[in-house]
């Protein structure tokens, strides 16, 4: 005697959600870009460009000659050169900005920008938004904005300096 086979379920069709998948299709390979033009193309600036070295003592003096408008020229100048730079911080517009509706921030905002910088580049800061405490209330000892100045301007001609400008 032969064992009884055992009863057979129908068959069910596989489940489109347990399907095996597919893998996705290989995108198309990206072309090389263009070669470099034979031709000297002028230096435009954009993200990695240098600042300007500007001196700490003729800077006092323009600022005094011009009954402080060179300070909004600075201002706007430095944060742009940062932002166009790193490609972070407020840029030369808003700093201007800034500089003629709420100057009071700006000794605390450009501080802190140029410390950034050398936080990035994993450096010690050598000036902080803390810094600007020198230009107010250190107003009121009356050298506090020069050792703000000279401290912040410092520093930022060094980073410069330490990329090659001159």
């Amino acid at each position: 005697m032969s064992e009884p086979e055992p009863p057979q379920t129908p068959q069910q069709p596989p489940s489109p959600y347990l399907a095996p998948q597919q893998p996705p299709p290989s995108p198309d390979p990206v072309p090389y870009p263009a070669a470099p033009p034979a031709y000297p193309v002028p230096y435009q600036g954009g993200p990695g460009s240098i600042g300007e070295v500007r001196s700490t003592g003729t800077c006092i003096q323009l600022f005094i000659v011009t009954l402080g408008f060179y300070g909004w020229y600075w201002y706007f100048k430095t944060h742009e050169e940062m932002k166009r730079h790193s490609g972070v911080g407020i840029g030369g517009g808003i700093a201007l900005l800034l500089a003629i509706l709420a100057g009071i921030v700006m000794p605390y905002l450009t501080s802190g920008e140029v410390g950034e910088l050398y936080h990035r580049r994993g450096q010690a800061k050598p000036v902080s938004a803390a810094t600007g405490l020198w230009s107010f209330p250190g107003a009121l000892i009356l050298v506090g904005p020069i050792i703000w100045f000279v401290k912040t301007n410092g520093a930022l001609n060094d980073y410069w300096r330490a990329l090659g400008a001159r």
